[in-house]
C-alpha cells in the first residue's frame, strides 16, 4: 500500500495501524472467489459487434498477506458493476465477462497473469491492493493499450504514470494532507514521525517532509529499530521533543505495546497524535490509547453522510453475505469507472476509454468525486475521526469532512 511493498509491511497487524496502509510503501463480494472466467449475462452474447462481451480482468489479492483488503476490494466490485449496470450486468449493450486472478501480493505473477488475459483479448484491467504489483501493471497497460485502473495501491507514483492507468482509491498525498489538517497552519510547527528505522519508516519521514514540510512545518524522527519490544524510551524521546504533531507510521506486531508505551508516558495527554483508521479489524489494537488518538480515514461507513450511492454499496455487499469496510469504495468506484468508460467511450478502443474518464464528475461512495483530466488523479473528500466504545462496540466517530480540494496533490503532466 506503499511505493515498493516491504516485508514489514506485508504483515496483517502493519497494515492494520500503519499510517498509509496502502500508502507510502503498500500499496488498501462475501467471499473471494475462485480464478476463473464468470460472464455477468452469459446467455446474451450474440457475437455481434454491437453486443459483444467486454472482457474486463479483476488481478487482486485473494491470497497472502495483502488478502484481506482483496477481499474487501472485490466485495465492492461485484456490488459497484451491479448498481452501474442497473442489476443487468451490461455496460453500452456488452455483457461484461469478468476474469479473476490472484496476484497474492506478487509483481511478478501480477505482470504474468495481466500478460495472459491481454493475450485473450482483455481491454481492462482492475484490482492491485499493493502498490509494487499498480506499478508493474500501470506499464503494461500503457504499452499493451488497455485500460488499467488501479485499486487500495496508495502510491502517489500511479497518479499521472501515463494516460491508460486511473485509480479507484484516494493516494498516499491525501492520506498526509488529511492529517495535517489536524494541525491547523503548519508554519513554524513541530511535527515529529513515529515509526521504525527501516525503509517503511523512511519513506514515512520523507513523505511527511515532502507535504507538510513544504508548507513550514518542523518535520522531525524517531525511529525505533524495527526488532524493539520495550518502546518506552522512544515514547519518552518523543515526549521530550514537545512536538505539535505526532505522525504515527507503525508495522509489526509490536503495535499495541507502542501504543501502550505512549498512553502509560502521557504522549497522548499532552499533544496532538495521529495515524491512519485502518479496517475495523485493526480497532481493539489500540486499547485504552484508542479515544486520545486521531485518525486519518479513507473511509468507513457512513463516513461521509449516508447518500444513495453508499446505500447501494452497503445493500450490495451485505446481500451477498459480506462487510463493507476500508476497500469497499475502491472496488465500487473501480466498476463506476469502467461502466462509464465503456458506455461513454468505447468497448474496445482504450484510448477512447481513457478519455471518457477524463475530467469525469460523479457521485461516488464518498461524495461527489472527480478524475482530473491532466494526471487522472481521483479527487475525493476524507475523513478525521475519533473512536469511541470498548470491546465488541468499538467503532469510529466522524471528526470531519475534509474537501476533496483540500487534499489534491500536486498536479502532474502525462508523458506523451
Amino acid at each position: 500500500m506503499p511505493s515498493t511493498t516491504t516485508a514489514a509491511t506485508r504483515r496483517r497487524t502493519a497494515q492494520a495501524v500503519a499510517l498509509l496502509t496502502a500508502g507510502v510503501l503498500l500499496t488498501g463480494c462475501a467471499a473471494a472467489g475462485t480464478a476463473g472466467t464468470a460472464t455477468a449475462d452469459a446467455d446474451s452474447s450474440t457475437g455481434a459487434a454491437d453486443s459483444a462481451p467486454v472482457k474486463v480482468g479483476l488481478v487482486y489479492s485473494r491470497s497472502g498477506p495483502l488478502a484481506d483488503y482483496g477481499k474487501q476490494y472485490r466485495a465492492g466490485f461485484m456490488a459497484g458493476l451491479d448498481y452501474a449496470t442497473h442489476g443487468t450486468g451490461k455496460a453500452g449493450g456488452h455483457p461484461v465477462q469478468l476474469t479473476e486472478q490472484d496476484d497474492a501480493g506478487d509483481p511478478a505473477k501480477a505482470v504474468s497473469e495481466a500478460k495472459d488475459l491481454i493475450g485473450k483479448g482483455v481491454k481492462i484491467i482492475a484490482g492491485t491492493t499493493d502498490s509494487g504489483v499498480a506499478l508493474q501493471l500501470a506499464p503494461l497497460a500503457e504499452q499493451n493499450k488497455v485500460l488499467y485502473v488501479s485499486g487500495p495501491a496508495a502510491t502517489d507514483a500511479v497518479t499521472g504514470i501515463n494516460k491508460y492507468t486511473f485509480r479507484s482509491g484516494r493516494q498516499t498525498f491525501q492520506d498526509i494532507l488529511t492529517a495535517g489538517s489536524l494541525l491547523g497552519d503548519a508554519k513554524g510547527k513541530k511535527v515529529t514521525v513515529l515509526s521504525q528505522n527501516s525503509a517503511f519508516g523512511q519513506a514515512n519521514v520523507a513523505a511527511v517532509k515532502d507535504v507538510l514540510g513544504a508548507q513550514g512545518a518542523k518535520v522531525g524522527s524517531v525511529l525505533a529499530p524495527p526488532s524493539a519490544t520495550d518502546l518506552t524510551p522512544f515514547a519518552q524521546q518523543v515526549k521530550a521533543g514537545k512536538p505539535d504533531l505526532v505522525f504515527v507510521a507503525w508495522a509489526g506486531a509490536t503495535a499495541p505495546a507502542l501504543w501502550t508505551a505512549l498512553n502509560q508516558q502521557g504522549v497522548l495527554d499532552v499533544g496532538k497524535v495521529v495515524t491512519g483508521l485502518a479496517g475495523t479489524a485493526s480497532y481493539p489494537i489500540f486499547g485504552a490509547a484508542g479515544s486520545k488518538v486521531s485518525f486519518l480515514a479513507h473511509y468507513f461507513p457512513e463516513a461521509g453522510g449516508r447518500n444513495a450511492v453508499e446505500t447501494a454499496m452497503l445493500d450490495g455487499i451485505k446481500k451477498a453475505g459480506g462487510t463493507p469496510d476500508l476497500f469497499s469504495p475502491d472496488g465500487f468506484t473501480a466498476a463506476q469507472l469502467i461502466v462509464h468508460a465503456i458506455e461513454a467511450g468505447s468497448a474496445t478502443d482504450a484510448t477512447l476509454m481513457a478519455k471518457s474518464l477524463e475530467g469525469w464528475y460523479f457521485d461516488g461512495v464518498k461524495g461527489r468525486e472527480e478524475i482530473r483530466a491532466e494526471d487522472h488523479a481521483l479527487l475525493q473528500p476524507m475523513f478525521t475521526a475519533k473512536l469511541t466504545g470498548t470491546g465488541a462496540d468499538i467503532a469510529p466517530e466522524l471528526l470531519t469532512t475534509v474537501p476533496k480540494d483540500k487534499v489534491a496533490p500536486p498536479t502532474k503532466t502525462i508523458a506523451g
